[in-house]
């Protein structure tokens, strides 16, 4: 009796066992499929997110074309973007402005980031201008003036007068195509008038970038690579401290020395690059002479600049 008793009890505890498990399969395969339908309506979802996230840059980037003019009226006249900031206007774009001994009032691009206020005189961003340009050019200034991301070049003549109005900071923003971005910053800049050729001075350096602007990086090459006091140079104005003509060799208007550790008006490549000479996008302390940078903008800023916060 004992044995029977115990066979019964046996078998039904193995069908209890094999019920449970076949439930426990089932249940399992139950929750298989209700994940797999959350992850594809998870990925629906994204997509659509994404889908919507670009529309609504295009949007954006679109508006911001379509903003990047701002005309404030004529109602005062402002002497850098500094100015304009303070007086309330937060919104990044192109304002006219009038320095205080300029004849004539320009367009300018206000950078309302990093703190607000930056007037920005020069812009690479994606190889549509031409920089290798003559003398009356780069004085004048040149380029594309309505895009936020247009590529110009202020002009050496507003360019003295800006920097001329009293102490003034440089910001160098520089961006690679791996994504990277660092900045190099000057006290003192300033840029002198037609008369000495548009000199460029400029003083300490701060940054993540590395010193190329006065060849601070080693004491033993600013016989070549420190452009302070130097004069502008174009093809058609040979300015620069070498035998040849570096303006042309790089095909650039800048302020080259022999010829340069930093030359940012440089031909547009898409990073490493080989020429006869290094005429790229070059800012030498950070990626070396034969890589061309992704984007570059210098701006300028007065030193005692405080944001007004109202």
């Amino acid at each position: 009796l004992w044995n029977f008793r115990s066979f019964n009890v046996s078998s039904k505890a193995s069908l209890d066992s094999e019920s449970l498990y076949m439930n426990c399969f089932q249940e399992q395969i139950r929750l298989h499929g209700q994940v797999r339908l959350l992850e594809h309506r998870v990925k629906q979802q994204q997509l659509k997110i994404i889908q919507l996230l670009e529309k609504k840059e295009i949007q954006y980037s679109d508006r911001g074309d379509e903003k990047s003019v701002i005309d404030l009226g004529g109602k005062r006249q402002y002497s850098d973007c500094a100015e304009i900031y303070n007086d309330g206007h937060k919104q990044s774009g192109f304002y006219k402005m009038k320095p205080i001994q300029s004849p004539n009032e320009f367009l300018a691009f206000c950078d309302m980031s990093e703190g607000g206020g930056w007037t920005v005189f020069q812009r690479r961003s994606d190889g549509s201008q031409n920089f290798d340009r003559v003398w009356t050019d780069y004085e004048e200034g040149f380029g594309n003036f309505v895009s936020k991301n247009g590529e110009y070049w202020l002009g050496n003549k507003n360019l003295h007068y800006l920097t001329n109005q009293g102490n003034y900071t440089l910001r160098i923003d520089l961006t690679d195509f791996e994504g990277e971005r660092r900045f190099a910053q000057y006290a003192s800049f300033r840029v002198a008038d037609e008369e000495y050729s548009y000199v460029m001075n400029c003083g300490e350096y701060s940054g993540t970038a590395g010193d190329s602007l006065t060849g601070g990086f080693h004491p033993e090459v600013k016989w070549w690579a420190d452009h302070r006091g130097m004069k502008f140079s174009t093809r058609d104005r040979d300015n620069d401290n070498y035998e040849g003509n570096c303006a042309e060799e790089e095909k650039a208007g800048w302020w080259f020395n022999r010829c340069h550790s930093a030359n940012l008006n440089g031909l547009y490549y898409k990073g490493p690059y080989t020429a006869k000479t290094d005429n790229g996008i070059v800012w030498y302390t950070w990626h070396g002479w034969w890589y061309s940078l992704k984007s570059a903008v210098m701006k300028v800023r007065p030193a005692d600049f405080e944001p007004n916060i109202v």
